[in-house]
């Protein structure tokens, strides 16, 4: 199976998952999938979060997310459990589609090393 074809294969089963586990089976999108990486890595699930905080949430995602590609590394835990990142290496310039790929390629690949999807 082609590249393409398996990250693809994979994201519809992930969306397909997370949507009848978070969302009564209605889609979720990018976004809220990325927020759902930043709540699970944080780790205080039982916590109710204002937009402030869902942007933090979101930006811890990204951050995790891509670490393996070498763009950030994670630096330390502060006194109220969230996790710190260090840039590594900057983005590079990407078309609006090209994130999009990167970021669920990037998702996929985490939900796989938690087998949460297979």
């Amino acid at each position: 199976m082609a590249r393409d074809e398996q990250l693809k294969k994979h994201w519809e089963e992930l969306v397909e998952k997370l949507s009848a586990q978070f969302a009564d089976g209605d889609p979720l999108e990018l976004d809220a999938i990325i927020y759902l990486v930043g709540v699970q890595e944080l780790g205080q699930h039982h916590r109710t979060f204002k937009k402030d905080h869902k942007l933090d949430l979101m930006h811890i995602a990204i951050c995790r997310l891509l670490e393996p590609y070498g763009y950030y590394e994670f630096e330390f835990f502060d006194e109220e459990g969230w996790p710190h990142y260090t840039t590594k290496e900057e983005l590079p310039a990407l078309k609006a589609g090209e994130q999009s790929v990167l970021m669920k390629e990037a998702i996929v690949g985490y939900f796989l090393e938690r087998e949460y999807i297979s």
